[in-house]
């Protein structure tokens, strides 16, 4: 979250998810066309991370921001500290541990789950062990 909306702003959010080792190599970024996504920088940074990109017009992140939108409303906050602490709470209270969303072969999974299936950290990862 920033006050601007440059190539660093997006870089940054990349290395954040590369550091939280959430990014293999050949993983695929999709993002709109925008011009810190069209960025010398953030290609650089996307090639030096062994990542691709994809790039569509209508960017899943538009789908995000809706559902964001919706779930901490879009009053007028006190400050960058409250507006970051409400999507802060979206996000990993509600968003990440309780939305389901439809898996084709597994049913109904918040995205923590499918996170924990794909690295295999799911408590039926740990009960077969």
């Amino acid at each position: 979250m920033a006050d601007h909306h440059r190539a660093d702003l997006v870089v940054d959010a990349l290395d954040m998810a590369a550091g939280r080792g959430h990014l293999e190599p050949g993983c695929i970024t999709h993002t709109d066309c925008g011009s810190a996504h069209t960025s010398a920088r953030f290609r650089t940074r996307v090639e030096k991370l062994k990542l691709r990109q994809s790039m569509g017009r209508i960017a899943a992140a538009e789908s995000f921001l809706a559902v964001l939108k919706e779930g901490i409303g879009t009053r007028v906050r006190t400050g960058r500290a409250t507006a970051r602490a409400d999507i802060f709470i979206f996000i990993e209270t509600f968003h990440n541990r309780r939305r389901l969303r439809e898996h084709p072969r597994r049913g109904h999974l918040t995205p923590h789950e499918t996170r924990q299936r794909y690295d295999g950290t799911g408590p039926e990862h740990i009960l077969a062990a």
